[in-house]
């Protein structure tokens, strides 16, 4: 990590030579600059202070300047930084067997988890409307297929006649079913549920947000401009992702404008009720004394980045992050790292189901993304029962 901080800082012009082997580089964290001597290998600072060993500010200064010297005692000096690519296994034959069998696992799956759902009893004359069980499972199909409502009757229909479902629903009915405020909790639960299988495998997770597209416009007259004026709506959601498997254990989705920030503090209660919450990471956006408590409250260690002119002093969590971050900073990288597999989830949810969604309310858009989170879910169960062994965590996906 060091290495990796002190390919960033070389990139800062305020790093300069003294006087012969002398450099004057500028800390990240303060105002205050640090003298290196290349000849000795030292350097000012607390790190090589503490450590005696080579710091980020040695590491720039070797990458800004290499001097070469020649036959004729001239010096070359060039620039250098190695790059090193780290690659990692897989195993191949359980993850191909885990896409071969992923559609009907997943069907399977999102059975089990829609036979908790019970439908409102019936009341006043005509036929019997289709259970709401039928019509979740249909309108999380609808999405998994990734097609148009009325391309993906034929996969429904095809559920209908696999035992999935006992009418399927046509696709105005999963049009009218986006579009109720009472299915985004029904969606909620259900991602929830379908992650709490993992309860044994993630204890680490991190926090971050990704913007949806839409097919809807806002519109306004400028008068800077002297016309109308108009953009793309966009809805953001905010996870909390296990760091090993991808899995979204909590969700919130909102208007594409709202903040990150204060969505962390409840995140992170609705992932402590189903898992054992260790450790919590999250970028610059989520740095406050707040979100650092609610991460301690729940038994977690929060690993937020600091901001460039953070300080020491502060509440108590922020202090403790604060020197871990100064007394074991390979540690607080290393775990700080982690976050990063968040984008992975992101990546992997609109390649596979789209990063922009067909509905034109803001209910039926945010029930859409909600159901693009379940369906990488129930994918990512189908990959850890294939690749890690987990048994499978549903009554009728067991049989399938």
């Amino acid at each position: 990590m060091r290495q990796e901080k002190g390919k960033a800082l070389a990139r800062d012009k305020r790093i300069k030579n003294i006087v012969g082997s002398a450099w004057v580089v500028p800390s990240q964290t303060t105002e205050t600059a640090y003298v290196v001597n290349v000849a000795e290998g030292t350097c000012s600072c607390p790190d090589f202070t503490a450590r005696r060993l080579r710091c980020k500010h040695l590491i720039a200064v070797e990458i800004v300047r290499t001097v070469e010297t020649n036959a004729d005692g001239s010096t070359v000096t060039t620039e250098s930084v190695k790059f090193t690519k780290r690659t990692y296994t897989q195993p191949w034959s359980a993850y191909n067997a885990a896409q071969v069998a992923e559609k009907s696992t997943v069907q399977a799956l999102l059975r089990s988890l829609c036979d908790g759902i019970e439908t409102p009893a019936h009341t006043g004359r005509g036929p019997k409307p289709i259970p709401l069980s039928d019509v979740v499972f249909s309108l999380v199909m609808k999405v998994y297929t990734s097609v148009s409502g009325r391309r993906a009757s034929t996969d429904i229909k095809a559920c209908e006649t696999a035992g999935h479902v006992g009418r399927a629903a046509a696709y105005n009915t999963l049009f009218t079913a986006f579009a109720k405020p009472e299915m985004t909790e029904i969606l909620t639960r259900l991602i929830e549920q379908s992650a709490a299988p993992l309860s044994g495998v993630e204890t680490k997770f991190a926090i971050d947000s990704t913007g949806f597209g839409t097919s809807t416009y806002v519109s306004w007259y400028s008068a800077k401009y002297g016309k109308e004026m108009k953009r793309a709506k966009w809805l953001k959601a905010h996870v909390s992702c296990g760091v090993n498997t991808n899995i979204i254990a909590s969700v919130s989705v909102t208007e594409g404008s709202d903040h990150d920030s204060p969505e962390l503090a409840g995140l992170v209660e609705s992932t402590a009720e189903r898992f054992n919450v260790e450790e919590v990471s999250a970028d610059k956006a989520y740095l406050s004394g707040d979100n650092l408590a609610a991460i301690e409250a729940v038994g977690g260690r929060p690993i937020i980045a600091f901001k460039s002119n953070s300080k020491q002093d502060g509440p108590a969590a922020w202090r403790r992050m604060h020197a871990m971050f100064v007394l074991r900073e390979e540690e607080f990288f290393a775990a700080w790292r982690m976050r990063s597999n968040v984008e992975s989830a992101f990546s992997a949810i609109k390649r596979k189901f789209g990063g922009a969604v067909r509905s034109k309310t803001f209910t039926a858009q945010k029930n859409e993304v909600l159901a693009k989170i379940l369906c990488h879910n129930l994918a990512v169960l189908c990959h850890a029962m294939h690749e890690i062994g987990i048994a499978a965590p549903f009554g009728k996906a067991a049989s399938a």
